[in-house]
């Protein structure tokens, strides 16, 4: 993505779409918003980031519009264009649960977005946020958006969050892949399996994080039905289930001597057990059935 020194988008009504993606493109730099139609100057000079308008995506002049789209490409809207410049929509698919759904809903309407999620098009009215409605009325009712401004560095903020989660995300999806080694599960049918963490010198995150998007990007959900991971507030390590698997239950354990806590409803415990082998039994003790 070129330099830019101010964001170019429409007048008039504000939605997600291009509200969104002001919010990404303030966290890449902190610019002016200014909501007119772009002339065609603008168009061409690559300082003026063009936004949602002006029928144009030419990612080399700034220029990111989806409306010339024709009807059946694939739903893409202003924040798909934003986050394929950045070089981060493949991760923002895979992480983020309603991008594809904005897309959806910009590009073909609440009725068939419905259709496609399967849902009562009622649903979608009650799946409305205050918070969404004020932000898209205050965006709607100025012309320009500046630095020190509430709205603008509030949206600024968003963008921060946002691309901080997807770039955090995937470093830590790396250094899980780099750590993590697979158990089999004694005991267990089907070729069920653990994953483990091993404790690092420096816990500077929680070792647990990020283990649920792994599993699912691996193509290991339903096979690895256990996670053991470092324990933080102790040089032990917490054992827990996946999605909430009923194959295990660690209240089944609760009484052995290394087990300090299992929770009552029975999808994590934590022990003082560091060695590998004693880790994998208390998991098989787990087992139902």
């Amino acid at each position: 993505m070129a330099p830019y020194t101010v964001i170019l988008t429409h007048p008039g009504s504000a939605h997600k779409d291009e509200f969104i993606a002001c919010c990404i493109l303030l966290a890449h730099a902190a610019t002016p918003i200014s909501r007119r139609e772009p002339s065609e100057a603008d168009l061409a000079d690559s300082a003026t980031l063009v936004l949602d308008v002006g029928h144009r995506h030419e990612p080399a002049l700034n220029n990111f519009d989806h409306h010339q789209l024709p009807r059946d490409h694939a739903p893409t809207c202003s924040i798909s264009l934003v986050l394929q410049a950045l070089n981060l929509y493949a991760d923002a698919r895979e992480f983020c649960d309603w991008l594809e759904p904005a897309e959806w809903f910009d590009c073909r309407g609440p009725n068939e977005t419905a259709r496609w999620l399967g849902i009562d098009r009622e649903v979608v009215n009650k799946l409305n946020s205050p918070i969404d409605g004020t932000l898209l009325r205050r965006f709607a009712s100025g012309t320009s958006h500046a630095p020190g401004e509430p709205l603008w560095e509030m949206m600024r903020l968003v963008g921060e969050d946002l691309l901080g989660y997807l770039r955090g995300l995937r470093r830590r999806l790396d250094t899980i892949d780099r750590q993590a080694e697979r158990w089999p599960l004694p005991g267990a049918a089907d070729g069920l399996e653990i994953l483990y963490i091993p404790r690092a010198d420096n816990l500077s995150e929680d070792p647990s994080s990020g283990l649920d998007r792994y599993l699912a990007s691996a193509g290991l959900l339903g096979k690895v039905i256990a996670t053991v991971c470092p324990d933080r507030r102790s040089s032990g390590y917490g054992l827990a289930r996946v999605r909430d698997d009923a194959r295990l239950d660690f209240t089944r354990i609760a009484n052995e001597p290394d087990v300090h806590f299992a929770h009552a409803g029975g999808f994590v415990a934590k022990t003082t057990a560091t060695e590998p082998a004693r880790l994998r039994e208390l998991v098989q003790r787990a087992l139902v059935g």
